[in-house]
C-alpha cells in the first residue's frame, strides 16, 4: 500500500502531467501550420483567402420565424452596412419587429450575410451566411416582496406574471448580437484543415486556385443571461444590438472550442445559468488574465483535493479532542450548511456549488467525530450513543464554554438585531429565503467570532499542536486563490466578502503557531506524545 507521503507526490505528479498536457493542447489550438507549398510560391493544395482580393463587401441582417430560408418572402430586413469595413469595429442598436407568432413562445432566427455590395444575397454565389436564434428559453425570476406588507418592487403587476408558474421556461429576448470576421491572410493546408474552422469555411474554385470565402463567426459566448428580456404577448418591438470586430485565427479557434464546451455543459444538464458562469469566465476577461484564470483553477483543483484529503485523514486518525474546541467545530458545520442552502437557494454557479455541498457533508462528519457519536440502528428507528471525556478533554471544554459565554453577549444581539432589520426593509422571495438569508448574514458577518473559542482555547493551553496543520497550509493556499476567484466568478457579495475575511483569521493562527512553538512533551492531534514514542522505541532495542 502506498504511503501518505508517496500518494500525495503522485497526485502532483499527475496534476503536473495534465497542466503540462493541456498546455500542449491549447498551443495545438491556437497555432495552426501554414501550408508549405504557398512559402514557395506554388499553389497546390493550398486554400487561399478570398479576402485577400480585397472585395467590397456589405453586410446584412434579416429575421425571420423560419429555420431555412429559400428566398426573400416572409423575412424583414433590420440592419444594412453597405461599405462594409472588415477592420473597423462598430456597435449599433436597432428596433426589431416582434411577430405574434415569437410572443406566443415561438423562435425568432437573425440571419447574417456578407455579399458583393449591390447584390442580394441571395443572388450572390460567394455569399456566405449564418444563423442565430434571437430568443431562448428560461424559468424567470421569482418576483422578491415585503413579507411584512406584501408590496413587490413594482407597484403594478402585470396579469401575464401571475398566471405564469415559476417554473415554467418562457421565451427571452436576446439583446446582443455579436459578429466576427476572421480578417488574416492566411493560406490553409488542404490535405490538414483544422476540423473546428473547415465546418465555418465554404469554398470556390477560382482557376487553378481554391480559395475560401470570408469567415463569418457568431460570438454566442458573449450573450449573457443578464442581457435577456421576457418577451410579453403586448410586446411588438424589441431593441437588438448588433456590433462587429475583427478576430484572429488563433483566437477564433480558442472561442470555437469554448462554444463547444459551454453546448455540452448544457446537454449534460446544465442550466442556462450556469453556462453563463462559465462564460463569464471567459467573455469577461482579456486571453492573458484567462491563461492566469485556468493555472490557478488547476492548483486551486489540486489543494482542494489535498485539503480534504488531510483533513480526512486527520480526524479519522483523531481518538482524543483535548485542545480542540467543540464549539467551533458545530459552528463551522452548521454555518458551512448554511451557506450552501443559501447558495443553493441564490442559485449561483455550479463551480460554487459543489466544493460548498462536498465541504458541509465532511462538516457533519467531523461533528460526528468530536461528539463521539455512535448510531445504531433498532429497525427504521437510529440510537445515537455518545462517548466520555477524559480529564484534559473536560478541561478543554470549560476553556470552550466560558469562551462561548463572553461571545454569546455579543453574537447574539447583533445576529437577532440584523435579521429584524432585514425583515423590515428588504425583499425576499419567501419566508425561506429571509430566513436563510438571516443566518447566511449573521455567518458571513460575525462568522469569524466563532473562531474566537478555538483561538481561546490555544492561547489557555499555550499550544497549537492539536491542530490539522497541513490541512490548514492547504487551505490558506485556497483561501489566497479564492481572493481571485472572488473578482471572476459571479457569487453574492456576502460571499464575496467572506473570502477576504478567511485572510485574517489564518493569520490570527500563524501568529499563534509562532507564539506557541511545538513542545515535544505535549499530545499532538492523535493523542500521541514524541517522548514517549522515543523512550518506547528505546525500550524494545
Amino acid at each position: 500500500m502506498l504511503s501518505r507521503s508517496s500518494f500525495t507526490s503522485l497526485v502532483v505528479g499527475v496534476f503536473a502531467v495534465y497542466v503540462a498536457h493541456t498546455c500542449w493542447v491549447m498551443y495545438g489550438i491556437v497555432y495552426t501550420r501554414p501550408c508549405p507549398a504557398a512559402a514557395a510560391g506554388a499553389a497546390g493544395g493550398c486554400v487561399w483567402p478570398y479576402l485577400a482580393r480585397r472585395p467590397k463587401l456589405q453586410l446584412s441582417v434579416y429575421t425571420t420565424t423560419r429555420s431555412s430560408i429559400g428566398a426573400e418572402s416572409n423575412i424583414d430586413l433590420v440592419l444594412n452596412v453597405e461599405d462594409f469595413d472588415i477592420e473597423s469595429k462598430f456597435e449599433r442598436t436597432v428596433n426589431v419587429s416582434v411577430p405574434k407568432k415569437t410572443r406566443n413562445n415561438g423562435t425568432l432566427y437573425a440571419y447574417i450575410f456578407l455579399h458583393h455590395a449591390g447584390i442580394l444575397p441571395w443572388h450572390d454565389g460567394k455569399q456566405v451566411h449564418i444563423v442565430s436564434p434571437l430568443t431562448t428559453y428560461m424559468v424567470p425570476k421569482p418576483e422578491e416582496i415585503n413579507l411584512l406588507t406584501g408590496e413587490s418592487a413594482t407597484q403594478q403587476i402585470e396579469a401575464e406574471k401571475q398566471t405564469n408558474a415559476l417554473d415554467e421556461p418562457v421565451s427571452h429576448w436576446r439583446s446582443r448580437l455579436t459578429l466576427n470576421v476572421m480578417v488574416e491572410d492566411f493560406v490553409f493546408d488542404g490535405s490538414s484543415l483544422p476540423a473546428d474552422v473547415h465546418r465555418y469555411m465554404k469554398m470556390v474554385q477560382l482557376g487553378k486556385t481554391v480559395h475560401y470565402l470570408p469567415i463569418l463567426f457568431i460570438d454566442q459566448l458573449s450573450n449573457r443571461v443578464k442581457d435577456l428580456m421576457v418577451i410579453n404577448r403586448s410586446t411588438t418591438e424589441l431593441p437588438l444590438t448588433v456590433s462587429y470586430d475583427k478576430i484572429s485565427l488563433g483566437k477564433l479557434r480558442f472561442w470555437i472550442h469554448m462554444q463547444d464546451a459551454v453546448y455540452s455543459l448544457q446537454q449534460f444538464g446544465f442550466s442556462e445559468k450556469d453556462a453563463d458562469e462559465v462564460k463569464g469566465i471567459f467573455v469577461d476577461t482579456n486571453l492573458y488574465f484567462l491563461a492566469l484564470t485556468f493555472f490557478v483553477a488547476a492548483f486551486h483543483l489540486l489543494f482542494d483535493f489535498l485539503a480534504f484529503k488531510n483533513d480526512i485523514s486527520f480526524w479519522k486518525k483523531k481518538r482524543s479532542m483535548t485542545g480542540m474546541s467543540t464549539k467551533a467545530v458545530l459552528w463551522r458545520c452548521f454555518s458551512t450548511v448554511v451557506i450552501f442552502l443559501f447558495l443553493l437557494d441564490e442559485q449561483t454557479s455550479i463551480l460554487v456549488l459543489i466544493p460548498a455541498g462536498i465541504g458541509a457533508l465532511i462538516e457533519l462528519w467531523k461533528v460526528k467525530k468530536a461528539l463521539k457519536m455512535t448510531i445504531k440502528w433498532q429497525g427504521l428507528r437510529p440510537n445515537f450513543q455518545f462517548g466520555t471525556y477524559n480529564d484534559s478533554e473536560k478541561q478543554t471544554e470549560e476553556y470552550d464554554a466560558q469562551a462561548m459565554k463572553y461571545l454569546s453577549y455579543l453574537l447574539y444581539p447583533l445576529c437577532i438585531g440584523g435579521a429584524a432589520y432585514s425583515l423590515l426593509n428588504v425583499k425576499y422571495k419567501s419566508w425561506y429565503s429571509w430566513l436563510i438569508n438571516s443566518f447566511v448574514n449573521g455567518v458571513y458577518a460575525f462568522g469569524f467570532l466563532f473562531m474566537l473559542p478555538q483561538l481561546f482555547v490555544n492561547y489557555k493551553m499555550k499550544s497549537v499542536a492539536h491542530l490539522p496543520w497541513k490541512a490548514f497550509t492547504y487551505k490558506a493556499f485556497n483561501t489566497f486563490i479564492d481572493d481571485i476567484f472572488a473578482f471572476i466568478i459571479t457569487m453574492p457579495t456576502s460571499h464575496r466578502l467572506a473570502c477576504f475575511r478567511d485572510d485574517v483569521v489564518f493569520l490570527v493562527y500563524l501568529y499563534q503557531r509562532w507564539l506557541y512553538p511545538v513542545d515535544k512533551n505535549r499530545v499532538n492531534e492523535y493523542g500521541e506524545c514524541y517522548e514517549e514514542k522515543t523512550k518506547k522505541k528505546a525500550h524494545r532495542e
